[in-house]
């Protein structure tokens, strides 16, 4: 499976259970090889909600920054049969930062951005933005 840093969000999907991201093309490739579980990690792929929730909570409790992001946007778009959860989703997104996403930063600047969630603050939002753009994110570089 090729691991090229292509801007794949439209043609890809999102595995829960390793928190990896695949294009469509290999995970067509990978079905007509007989593989029906995970690509990467060899994982069933969950059937429900609660099945994706739950793989994504059990990474959640091994500090996987991404799985942290992922737990804090299904909680600020209610996804998953969460309940809407603005605070609890800037806690999460707080704590991917500091773990190191740059998805959860630019994600950040955003919030403090247009405020409502939080207190609006353009200056926390630039700093957001500066850090994520300083490790390749192009939106964050583009709304500096």
């Amino acid at each position: 499976i090729p691991l090229l840093p292509l801007p794949m969000d439209k043609h890809s999907g999102f595995n829960a259970c390793c928190m990896k991201r695949i294009c469509a093309g290999c995970h067509f490739a990978a079905q007509k090889r007989g593989i029906d579980d995970c690509p990467f990690c060899r994982t069933p792929l969950p059937d429900s909600d609660a099945d994706m929730l739950a793989m994504t909570r059990a990474r959640v409790a091994k500090k996987d920054p991404t799985a942290i992001l992922t737990l804090g946007q299904k909680y600020f778009f209610g996804d998953l049969g969460l309940q809407k959860d603005m605070k609890k989703s800037i806690e999460l997104l707080t704590e991917a930062a500091e773990l190191g996403s740059i998805e959860a930063l630019y994600c950040l600047g955003l919030e403090y951005s247009k405020g409502g969630v939080v207190q609006r603050d353009e200056v926390k939002a630039a700093e957001f933005w500066t850090k994520a753009a300083m490790q390749g994110h192009v939106n964050s570089r583009y709304n500096l």
